[in-house]
């Protein structure tokens, strides 16, 4: 369907419940544009004035198998008659155990205990508490631009935006390490780059023998959709395996297909010690998942649970997620949508200099907006235009990294409606010139 904009948003009612939230809700998002969702379906929003917006956000990478899909909500349906919250953590019931052998299917037979969580964040916990416990040392490194989270531990690894850590400190015993990102070198666009400032931190920082666990995305998320070169992960696999040191992969944004594959990590042929999934994994539910090996789930009851890890409800929107996920060829269907959102972007790039970048694995992509593609400089101010412009003309986009929009729709995308939301951001850049 194409986006239908009934009333120029903000329309009143939005207006009004945007009002009554900033009078109640603690207002420490920041939120790009003044969108009030009411319902959604598919690859389609609409707000409360009754506006249709064609979605490329998928929720912040949520809904990878479309809003509102009828199998989930069916499971949502059928399951809350039954048990909704079975305190897991004390009573053992099916569904959540069914969720979990069917998630370790998905993934690499090492992979096979799963600990059950209600974000991202908090599988990023567990699996720092885990790698802590198992390894008995006491430091951890992650990348610089890397997001993991914002609860204590995940922001002590995150690195991605100032506002996000100023005033929370002291954090963890994190030490980074920087991302080599082929477009924004910044000192550090290789392979050899980033491991050699590993070696460096061995060398004059931290002992190997002390570090439990190196943190990593396989595409950097909200700091921009960045992609390593190819040799990245498993260099570091390898440099992992001869120091002792687990590998924990985040798998937050980039898993569940996002690229093409379950895990995105796949692409690169590596295969984590500890993998942290959450997003797409619940069809619009909380549930989050750290998933480790027998060998290094070491640690004994009591040692870590939560209240409502293992919720049934979660777990049976889960089971519906990962049906849909399993069906012939779903894996070929997005790295085929991705290659032609790639294209398409392409295009727009070659008609505007304002498109510095064009970059994406799957249904993962990004333009990267610069005032000079010489110089690089971020195009903060035209982002934030573009942004807005699109929202009001009927296509939903979300920022990433400093100058970047990224494009992750639903993974049930049709072409046809790339090309529509394509079309959109053209007659924005069109404005902003």
């Amino acid at each position: 369907m194409e986006p239908l904009i009934k009333t120029k948003p903000p329309g009143p009612n939005a207006v009004a419940v945007l009002k009554r939230d900033a009078e109640v809700i603690s207002q420490s998002m920041a939120r790009p544009y003044p969108l009030v969702l009411e319902r959604a379906q598919d690859v389609n929003l609409w707000d409360v004035d009754g506006n249709r917006y064609l979605d490329f956000t998928a929720g912040f990478a949520v809904m990878n198998v479309g809003w509102n899909h009828p199998e989930v909500v069916r499971a949502i349906q059928q399951q809350a008659t039954l048990l909704s919250h079975g305190a897991f953590l004390a009573f053992c019931s099916e569904t959540p155990v069914t969720f979990a052998q069917q998630l370790t299917e998905f993934l690499p037979p090492s992979l096979n205990r799963v600990c059950l969580a209600n974000s991202g964040a908090e599988s990023v916990e567990a699996a720092m508490k885990l790698a802590r416990y198992h390894t008995g040392r006491k430091y951890f490194i992650a990348f610089s631009n890397g997001f993991h989270g914002r609860t204590y531990g995940a922001l002590s690894l995150t690195s991605t935006k100032s506002i996000q850590r100023a005033g929370f400190g002291p954090f963890f015993s994190v030490l980074r390490a920087p991302f080599p990102n082929p477009y924004r070198p910044r000192g550090c666009e290789s392979t050899d780059a980033s491991l050699a400032a590993l070696e460096d931190i061995f060398r004059r920082e931290v002992p190997a023998e002390e570090v439990a666990a190196i943190f990593v995305e396989p595409i950097q998320g909200e700091g921009g959709y960045i992609i390593p070169p190819k040799p990245f992960l498993g260099e570091l696999r390898a440099l992992c395996d001869e120091l002792g040191i687990l590998l924990v992969v985040d798998e937050v944004q980039t898993g569940c297909y996002r690229t093409g594959t379950f895990l995105a990590s796949e692409q690169f042929g590596v295969t984590p010690d500890i993998v942290c999934l959450s997003k797409a994994l619940g069809g619009g539910l909380p549930l989050g998942a750290m998933v480790a090996s027998e060998e290094v789930t070491t640690w004994l009851p009591g040692s870590h649970a939560g209240t409502f890890a293992g919720n049934n409800v979660a777990c049976a929107a889960g089971l519906a997620v990962l049906d849909i996920l399993s069906g012939k060829g779903f894996g070929d269907y997005v790295v085929d949508a991705g290659q032609h959102l790639l294209r398409r972007l392409n295009e727009l790039q070659e008609d505007y200099d304002l498109i510095g970048d064009v970059r994406g694995m799957g249904l993962m992509a990004a333009i990267e907006l610069v005032h000079s593609r010489e110089t690089k400089e971020p195009a903060i101010e035209e982002r934030r235009v573009i942004l807005n412009d699109a929202f009001e003309n009927g296509l939903a986009l979300l920022p990433t990294g400093e100058s970047a929009i990224r494009f992750c729709p639903p993974l049930t995308i049709e072409k046809g409606d790339i090309d529509k939301g394509v079309e959109l951001l053209r007659r924005s850049f069109e404005r902003v010139g």
